[in-house]
């Protein structure tokens, strides 16, 4: 089914968290965005961009304020970003993308997933290698020639352009994200993207069954909840 097939089942499981857990991952991220670049969208693009998806997401305004504002009030928040790495039950492969003010309590979250899953965390690169980093655009009513057409003019270079159910997908490098938005913007003013991200796409997937569906499914519900993780990768067909 080609690869946005695989984007598409790979959104839902990374939305499937309660809101309130996407709440605190857009705060977050918002606060350093603001702390790291300043609190004006004017001139912070990472910032704009950032509060711009989490409007898409519903995340409500007085959440992306608070973590605004919390910069100006002079807050000092540390937070550091930590990958983990692992197999679940059947040989599955998953990758944990973290953001945290305490590396010992979420590193004990995390392998107690992957343990009470049945599964095991393993060394970092042990599983990134397995996965392409990629920018994925998805545009709703548009075909492969028009966005092709529509690079083309805005001079942005795309790894592979995908048509699927009247959709197509546009693959790119990840420092090229909003570049090829850009392209399909000014080429069509009202263009809908059904997924525009940075994200990890496995290069083979596989199918699990039975105690070994069962356990993968374990360990994406005990990931689902602890805070500190932002995004979950894997390749498991769903």
């Amino acid at each position: 089914m080609g690869r946005a097939y695989e984007v598409r089942k790979a959104s839902i499981q990374k939305t499937g968290a309660a809101r309130g857990k996407i709440y605190s991952m857009y705060a977050k991220e918002i606060y350093l965005a603001a702390k790291n670049g300043g609190t004006s969208m004017e001139a912070n693009a990472s910032l704009k961009r950032l509060v711009d998806r989490a409007k898409k997401e519903q995340v409500p305004s007085d959440i992306i304020k608070r973590a605004i504002d919390k910069v100006n009030s002079g807050a000092d928040e540390s937070y550091t970003s930590v990958r983990y790495e692992g197999f679940a039950s059947g040989g599955a492969t998953v990758m944990v993308d973290c953001l945290t003010d305490n590396v010992n309590r979420t590193v004990s979250l995390v392998r107690n997933a992957f343990t009470k899953s049945k599964g095991k965390m393993g060394v970092s690169g042990c599983v990134s290698h397995m996965y392409e980093h990629l920018s994925v655009v998805i545009v709703k009513d548009m075909t492969e020639d028009e966005a092709l057409e529509s690079l083309l003019i805005g001079e942005v270079d795309a790894k592979e352009i995908e048509a699927e159910d009247g959709n197509v997908s546009i693959y790119g490098d990840p420092s090229d994200l909003y570049k090829i938005k850009d392209a399909i913007t000014n080429a069509k003013k009202d263009a809908e993207f059904i997924v525009d991200e940075v994200t990890y796409l496995p290069s083979e997937t596989v199918t699990l069954d039975g105690e070994d569906k069962e356990n993968f499914d374990k360990l994406l519900n005990m990931l689902d909840d602890v805070e500190d993780v932002q995004k979950v990768y894997h390749n498991v067909n769903l």
